[in-house]
């Protein structure tokens, strides 16, 4: 159970940034035990990947930042994120025999899929209200939250129950006001 919370909180900040929490797994395999990837997962720990990694953060952390960039940057992530929810819900639970793994694989692609969708969806509108200027407070805001996700879920993956009823409530309120706010321009 605390294998698929902790993939399914690693898969909500992949929607955001997906290199945050693949190198979060990546060094807690490494140098802690908070989590034991199992091969093949296991090569996402190597020196090698971990640099790979790296590289790909950086260059995400700046073209997140930068106007325009940053929306063909969404594009461009838009197949690798929930990709990358995937291959972390799969690998947080390929030790538990009672998960499937298409379902697995299926949980993490929803579940970074949804919070990218979200994410694309909002990205225009800070763009467009602020001239640009509001991108890289945004952007640093979605990595910092990516940050504390990824070390919640593997620090205190029981915890991830109460962030997803914390999303789906502000979820449900926003679309239950967007729908009377309709209502009452009829």
């Amino acid at each position: 159970m605390f294998e698929l919370l902790t993939g399914l909180g690693l898969a909500m900040p992949a929607g955001l940034n997906a290199y945050i929490p693949i190198l979060a797994i990546a060094l807690a395999d490494r140098y802690t035990g908070l989590i034991q990837l199992a091969a093949p997962y296991n090569v996402i720990a190597s020196p090698w990947a971990i640099a790979i990694i790296s590289v790909l953060l950086g260059i995400e952390i700046i073209a997140d930042k930068i106007p325009i960039v940053d929306h063909i940057n969404d594009l461009f992530q838009s197949f690798i994120r929930p990709a990358a929810g995937a291959l972390l819900v799969m690998a947080s639970t390929d030790a538990v025999h009672r998960i499937n793994p298409i379902l697995a694989m299926i949980l993490g692609l929803f579940v970074a899929g949804g919070v990218h969708i979200t994410k694309s969806t909002f990205r225009p509108i800070v763009t467009a209200t602020t001239g640009g200027v509001g991108n890289p407070i945004v952007s640093a805001a979605e990595d910092g939250t990516a940050i504390c996700l990824s070390v919640l879920a593997l620090v205190a993956p029981i915890l991830i129950v109460l962030v997803i009823v914390a999303v789906a409530g502000f979820a449900f309120v926003m679309i239950r006001r967007r729908y009377a706010r309709r209502a009452s321009l009829i």
